[in-house]
C-alpha cells in the first residue's frame, strides 16, 4: 500500500514529489521549510525550525503517525552558527522522542528567506 500525501503547493505537481508518503509502515516526509504560500514563517532559525515541525506533525498524522515514531530528522541549514537556535526548537519537539538526526550546512534553499529545511521519517509500531 502507498499513500501520497500532499501539502496542495502548486509546484508539487510540476515537480514531481509528494509532502510525504507512507509505503506499510514507514513514513517519509520530504524536506520541509517554513514557507507558508508567499510568506515565509518566523524571521529567525528557531521560529522558522518550529513552523517546520508543525507542518511535519501535520504530515505524519495525516499519514497516521505521530511524532513519537519519527526515527530520524535531517536538518539542513543555511548557516551552521544558527546550529543552537534550530537545535532548541528541535529539542523542544523531540527531547524525550530522540531520534538520530543530522545538521549540516549547505549553500542555499530554494528561496533566501529561508535558513532551515527538515526532512523525517517515521516507522509506525505494528
Amino acid at each position: 500500500m502507498r499513500q501520497n500525501i500532499s501539502s496542495g503547493a502548486p509546484w508539487e505537481p510540476i515537480v514531481g514529489y509528494s509532502r510525504a508518503v507512507r509505503v506499510g509502515n514507514v513514513v517519509e516526509v520530504a524536506g520541509t521549510t517554513a514557507q507558508d504560500g508567499d510568506s515565509v514563517a518566523g524571521g529567525d532559525a528557531y521560529r522558522q525550525t518550529k513552523r517546520i515541525l508543525q507542518k511535519i506533525e501535520a504530515a505524519l498524522t495525516e499519514a497516521g503517525a505521530t511524532l513519537s515514531d519519527v526515527v530520524r530528522t535531517r536538518i539542513f541549514t543555511t548557516d551552521i552558527a544558527q546550529w543552537e537556535a534550530i537545535g532548541r526548537a528541535h529539542g523542544e519537539v523531540f527531547g524525550s522522542i530522540r531520534p538520530v538526526s543530522t545538521m549540516v550546512e549547505v549553500r542555499a534553499l530554494i528561496d533566501s528567506r529561508l535558513l532551515v529545511e527538515i526532512e523525517a521519517t517515521a516507522i509506525i509500531p505494528s
